[in-house]
């Protein structure tokens, strides 16, 4: 199952979301099999598209106002992250709102450059997919161009049967919305689904909803705990 953007751009999900039923029964089916995987791209399979270190490199690297360029950053983080704001309008905003010594082009370059893959984990992702026994998706907080490129230049698609992103849905993690979505939309209850991201506060969410959720750390970590929730 694929989430069509086009669809998705065009379909508003606010009032859905808004209007989602949070006291679902939280623990149906909470001593089933898992039948489903959540899971978070960047910091778990791949780098992080675009976090506080990769910012830190772009600051040092052209030479911006460190104090400036984080205070525009977060004042337009939200918007970038939920589809209201391109690549383009984000650089704009927080970058070339005056003159610069480097091109748009020559930013963009570095952003894309920051992506990079986790082999281990990635190998594990593979490992799980050719089983065919689990619905696997992605949730993660991403703008669209990343999100995109990220997907078509790692070939993201050979593991994850849907992205639920949230520049397409228009709610970011930890916000418990974002996971009812997934699993409204997939058919799955909680209890037979596993989440797993690298922040705790995405984890807690997940919890927060009835889901099992992992915390990861890094590749071994990740299928010993896989493993003590009967997947693997």
């Amino acid at each position: 199952m694929t989430v069509a953007p086009a669809r998705l751009k065009s379909c508003p999900f606010d009032f859905k979301l808004s209007h989602y039923p949070k006291e679902r029964a939280l623990t149906a089916h909470s001593g089933s099999t898992t039948t489903a995987l959540f899971c978070d791209i960047g910091g778990v399979f791949l780098s992080n598209a675009w976090d506080r270190n990769s910012r830190a490199q772009a600051v040092q690297t052209f030479a911006l106002e460190r104090v400036a360029f984080d205070r525009l950053h977060n004042t337009v983080i939200s918007a970038f992250e939920t589809g209201q704001m391109s690549l383009d309008e984000y650089l704009d905003r927080t970058v070339f709102y005056k003159p610069r010594a480097f091109t748009k082009d020559e930013f963009k370059q570095f952003i894309y450059a920051q992506s990079r893959p986790c082999e281990e984990a990635l190998e594990l992702l593979a490992s799980l997919a050719a089983k065919k026994q689990y619905v696997i998706g992605a949730i993660n907080n991403e703008s669209r161009d990343l999100n995109r490129y990220r997907i078509d230049r790692f070939d993201l698609y050979k593991y994850f049967a849907v992205f639920f992103s949230s520049c397409y849905l228009g709610v970011r993690k930890p916000d418990e919305r974002i996971y009812h979505l997934a699993l409204e939309m997939t058919g799955r209850f909680p209890g037979e689904s596993v989440f797993i991201d690298d922040r705790e506060e995405n984890v807690r969410g997940a919890r927060g909803v009835g889901m099992h959720a992992v915390q990861y750390k890094d590749g071994a970590q990740l299928r010993t705990e896989l493993q003590r929730l009967g997947v693997c």
